[in-house]
């Protein structure tokens, strides 16, 4: 299975990281940049290309990072079929819940839930929130999860385009 990865420069030092992390799981490893640190690099030259080869190859996952992971999770999204999910981190605000008063005590829940009933297939990382080792235990959990299949999802997908 390929990972493909792309980060601009607030997500570089992690991405090369990472790359060598997942590596070492057994997974092939393909990078969309920065090839180098650069402040000046813009997180769509790198993270779109990651959206297109994700979308176009079934099977492959992408982890895409920046400083927030939100324009990289944007920029990602502009592909059909590119599904990115953004993950900051393990920091649960004090009393989440959702409407029905349920309280999630797994703080990598999101990632869980993106993969079971979104079927994502890109992670975008908010570096300047995660530690090495959060980033890691998001990353091999994303690429470990598994889509539930269910008919709901499925519909809900499809309606993405």
């Amino acid at each position: 299975m390929k990972i493909y990865f792309g980060s601009d420069h607030a997500g570089y030092e992690l991405k090369e990281k990472l790359k060598t992390f997942v590596s070492s799981l057994g997974y092939e490893v393909v990078d969309k940049g920065a090839f180098a640190f650069d402040k000046d690099d813009d997180y769509p030259d790198f993270c779109r290309p990651v959206g297109e080869a994700v979308a176009s190859e079934e099977g492959s996952f992408g982890i895409v990072l920046g400083g927030s992971g939100q324009g990289e999770a944007m920029s990602a999204n502009r592909v059909p079929g590119a599904r990115a999910a953004v993950f900051y981190g393990p920091h649960l605000p004090v009393g989440a819940a959702d409407v029905s008063g349920r309280q999630s005590s797994d703080p990598y829940e999101l990632i869980t839930l993106a993969r079971e009933h979104n079927n994502a297939n890109i992670l975008s990382l908010g570096a300047r929130f995660l530690t090495d080792e959060e980033a890691k235990t998001a990353v091999k959990l994303f690429i470990e999860g598994t889509f539930s299949g269910a008919e709901r999802n499925l519909r809900r997908i499809t309606k993405l385009g």
